[in-house]
């Protein structure tokens, strides 16, 4: 059972979710959340410094704290995670593969996966849904030491990263996400439900182990119309970088 101060955190995340508290406004003072919820100011404490931690709102010592964001930061295993992203905005998702079959490693596969070129490596093609609405492609190429693990996973199996969490023990532990948009090709507009050459906002990303070993690297393609991706960036703290297109 959650403690007190992670239910009131969560109560106040979805507060701000659905813009109770819109960005750049005040949120009531500790006495009147403390009065609200029937805890002590310590109990509020504990749940504003959740939501400082996660960028959510602003800290000022003596002073109301201020929404810095409509959503809060997701963790690794949701941005990781169509399947968990999904669950944790209540949303019921769907996965199928279309296709899988396994080829020798081109020259990008190589460079990205750490490998001999021609070494034999797993493409996977799988369509992901969102409450039964097609708003995903993935392509992924995974590594040669963890494809056998991927290829007898079902082809309707939802999280992918769950089974093999399960299956192996293996932790996605690191990952780089390169963000850009791109003209739906005929496949992409078949599987999509999309007319061709709609906007489809693609990441191209790598993901390792703890130990930096690259597990997978997939070519992703959103909807533009089902999915949009938000930064939150501080002089503390960024993540982002910006580079020419290549």
């Amino acid at each position: 059972m959650a403690a007190r101060h992670e239910e009131i955190a969560d109560e106040l995340r979805r507060a701000i979710d659905r813009e109770e508290y819109t960005v750049g406004s005040l949120l009531p003072a500790e006495t009147d959340l403390a009065g609200h919820y029937g805890v002590s100011r310590g109990t509020v404490r504990q749940a504003v410094a959740a939501l400082t931690a996660e960028g959510l709102i602003g800290s000022r010592q003596g002073a109301r704290r201020m929404v810095l964001a409509s959503r809060r930061s997701q963790s690794f295993a949701e941005l990781r995670s169509f399947a968990q992203w999904a669950r944790a905005m209540g949303r019921e998702a769907t996965g199928q593969v279309v296709a899988q079959d396994y080829r020798p490693a081109t020259t990008e596969d190589a460079v990205r996966l750490h490998l001999r070129e021609g070494t034999p490596v797993l493409h996977v093609l799988r369509v992901r849904g969102l409450d039964g609405e097609p708003v995903l492609l993935e392509r992924t190429v995974y590594a040669d030491w963890i494809a056998p693990a991927v290829e007898p996973i079902e082809p309707d199996c939802a999280s992918v990263t769950q089974r093999l969490l399960d299956g192996t023990g293996l932790v996605f532990a690191y990952g780089e996400h390169v963000i850009d948009a791109v003209a739906a090709g005929a496949q992409d507009a078949e599987l999509l439900l999309v007319r061709r050459t709609s906007p489809l906002l693609r990441v191209r990303r790598v993901t390792t182990t703890r130990e930096g070993r690259p597990v997978e690297w997939s070519d992703d393609r959103y909807r533009s119309d089902a999915v949009s991706f938000s930064v939150y960036n501080s002089i503390g703290n960024n993540a982002l970088a910006r580079k020419t297109a290549e």
